[in-house]
């Protein structure tokens, strides 16, 4: 048993609490922003690299696919070492190697180095959002979670938007090498704030945070045997229902610009503009979820209920804009569909990862989220080859909308009617 002597108990002024909390979410939306900036490099230098190079479409293909499988499988180990080591170790280490292993690329000559490389980057960002829906279970209570961690997931979004625009511009100055090299020296000063700045809440700010209260007396749980986590049947319905909804988000990550320009008949340059609109609607979706989900929490209803209803809700509408897209003939239509589609299939991503703590026991939420993002990558994995396999066959991406559709619905039933309870009862 542990206890806070009341006593000793000092009130915390809210302001300077809120100021610490909500500058370590800064960080965060920042380091996301350069994470997912450190992954789109690859497809932004793509044709210039295969001609200085000669990698065949094949050769170019795995290595852009090089990053996801092992960012899947390290996931795994990652949740467990957060949950082990705590996310200020596991943070400044991910963030220090990925923005090594970026820098280096910029000088790489072969494809096996390249290559390597890119799979060291997948090893290197897997402890990031654990780290992240780690830090917001410390910082925030269940009834204002929702919020900072859909907004750390704002960065992914941020980035798939900026990232044609602002990475074609560095290409076009300082040549691929000089953009690797220039978006891995942008974590020299993220690490040094988060160094600086983080620290794990203290008893009295915990109590604070969590109760309201700035002493009361509390009872160690024991700690939940990792392994356990598998052998609830809960734990592989979040997996499957999240990667069921990855995967058509990885669809649009991977294959819009192609869509854009050979079913839309849009030219290169416009496609650049036109596949920017759905990425920041997706910005909209993600924050959105999150403040439906804590609104909810507030208003009284049970955390695990609230965060579903954003995800179940997201991911049925989603599916009903995906579906239609094949079918209309007006290219703006086509547009529209596919911004509210995308938005739609936003609005659960940040409140995935605030379900993950609020069903995980306190000693594992980092492991549990990180296995759900385990499932939700091996969906993105398979995303673009699975689409190739069938635009192979078909010569068309109706049923690439199809199949998207109907694993949106799918997801939002294995989250609907599934996962119910949190897992420590």
């Amino acid at each position: 048993m542990s206890t806070v002597n009341p006593a000793s108990a000092t009130a915390i002024a809210p302001p300077k609490l809120s100021r610490r909390r909500w500058g370590i979410i800064l960080i965060l939306l920042l380091a996301a922003v350069v994470n997912y900036l450190d992954r789109a490099n690859l497809s932004i230098a793509n044709t210039t690299i295969s001609k200085e190079f000669g990698f065949s479409g094949t050769e170019m293909g795995l290595l852009l696919s090089a990053f996801l499988w092992p960012y899947a499988l390290a996931n795994l180990p990652a949740g467990w070492l957060v949950d082990r080591f705590g996310p200020k170790k596991m943070f400044t280490g991910a963030l220090t190697l990925w923005s090594a292993v970026t820098f280096l690329m910029g000088f790489v000559n072969t494809y096996s180095f390249f290559y390597g490389l890119r799979v060291l980057l997948g090893v290197a960002e897997s402890p990031f959002f654990t780290s992240g829906i780690k830090i917001t279970q410390s910082w925030f209570s269940d009834k204002e979670r929702g919020l900072p961690t859909s907004i750390i997931n704002t960065g992914s979004q941020i980035a798939n938007a900026i990232a044609p625009p602002l990475l074609t511009v560095l290409l076009l100055w300082v040549g691929w090498r000089g953009m690797f090299i220039t978006i891995g020296l942008l974590g020299i000063p993220l690490v040094l704030a988060w160094l600086r700045f983080y620290r794990d809440p203290d008893a009295r700010e915990a109590m604070l945070i969590h109760t309201g209260k700035v002493a009361v007396t509390t009872v160690d749980k024991p700690q939940v045997n990792w392994g356990d986590l598998f052998r609830n049947k809960t734990t592989w319905l979040m997996i499957s229902g999240n990667f069921c909804i990855m995967f058509t988000i990885w669809v649009y990550l991977t294959w819009l610009p192609g869509y854009l320009e050979t079913s839309l008949g849009f030219s290169l340059k416009q496609t650049g503009l036109i596949a920017s609109i759905p990425f920041f609607a997706g910005i909209l979706g993600v924050l959105c979820g999150g403040m439906i989900s804590d609104r909810l929490v507030r208003k009284g209803v049970n955390a695990v209920t609230a965060r579903k209803v954003p995800i179940v809700l997201g991911a049925t509408m989603a599916a009903c804009f995906v579906m239609p897209i094949p079918f209309v003939s007006n290219s703006g239509t086509a547009i529209t569909l596919l911004t509210l589609g995308y938005f739609c299939s936003q609005m659960p991503s940040g409140v995935i990862w605030a379900l993950a703590a609020d069903m995980a026991p306190k000693e594992q939420v980092a492991s549990l989220g990180a296995i759900q993002n385990f499932g939700g990558f091996l969906g993105a994995a398979l995303a673009p080859v699975i689409t190739g396999i069938i635009l192979d066959a078909t010569g068309h991406f109706t049923n690439v909308f199809i199949l998207g559709g109907c694993l949106l619905f799918l997801g939002a039933c294995l989250y609907g009617f599934f996962v119910r309870k949190p897992l420590a009862q």
